[in-house]
């Protein structure tokens, strides 16, 4: 009896597991057909006698992003919607450029771990643990540290000093996804309710409502 209720567990255990992952390769790859009007969880894949090298290939990540705007960060996305070869990979990444002062803001990858490495300047990370803990990782990074955020937990990256940074990041899904925690609660469409939010964030509607103003 036990040795079947272990194998049941490992049985469960493996199910959830493949559920919670990109979908795994069964052949040497898979490129994204975009023009496919099939609707699956990715993408179907290209025929292969119409694959070419460009499919695996994205010219340009040395270019820096346009840091002009209210976060004064920018991110610049290599994952399968840039790069087709990625369909089914379970991989993507990004570069993201921040001025000074600049703050790529408290977000989400819901399909996604991400492992970042500062290439130029020194950033100020962290990322917050699940309720009930709530408990803040953080740390100064400078060039060639490394830091690892776990998947679907809110995460930030602050540029403290006077020069530029840059970093580049690796994620485990060909389209990790962003959600960034003000824009969805703050600037959704249509707007949460004020009533909804005030209470959760324990302050008056007025400054709910200027809050929102300021995202729409």
């Amino acid at each position: 009896m036990a040795s079947r209720l272990l194998l049941l567990a490992l049985l469960a255990a493996a199910c959830c597991g493949s559920i919670a992952s990109d979908p795994s390769l069964l052949q040497d790859f898979c490129v994204a057909d975009k023009m496919s009007k099939v609707n699956v969880n990715g993408f179907t894949c290209k025929d292969a006698e119409a694959v070419t090298v460009e499919d695996f290939v994205l010219s340009g990540l040395h270019i820096a992003g346009n840091t002009t705007n209210k976060q004064g960060s920018a991110v610049t996305a290599a994952n399968v919607a840039q790069i087709p070869g990625l369909n089914t990979m379970g991989i993507s990444m990004v570069r993201i450029d921040y001025a000074p002062k600049g703050l790529n803001p408290p977000h989400i990858h819901p399909r996604a771990t991400e492992v970042l490495t500062v290439l130029e300047g020194s950033l100020y990370v962290g990322f917050v643990t699940s309720i009930p803990g709530s408990k803040l990782f953080s740390k100064v990074l400078r060039k060639g540290d490394v830091f690892v955020f776990p998947k679907a937990l809110v995460h930030f990256q602050f540029n403290y000093g006077t020069d530029k940074a840059v970093a580049i990041a690796a994620l485990s899904s060909q389209n990790p996804g962003v959600i960034t925690v003000a824009n969805a609660v703050f600037g959704s469409t249509p707007l949460i309710s004020d009533d909804i939010v005030s209470k959760a964030f324990q302050v008056d509607k007025k400054t709910v409502d200027w809050i929102q103003a300021q995202f729409n």
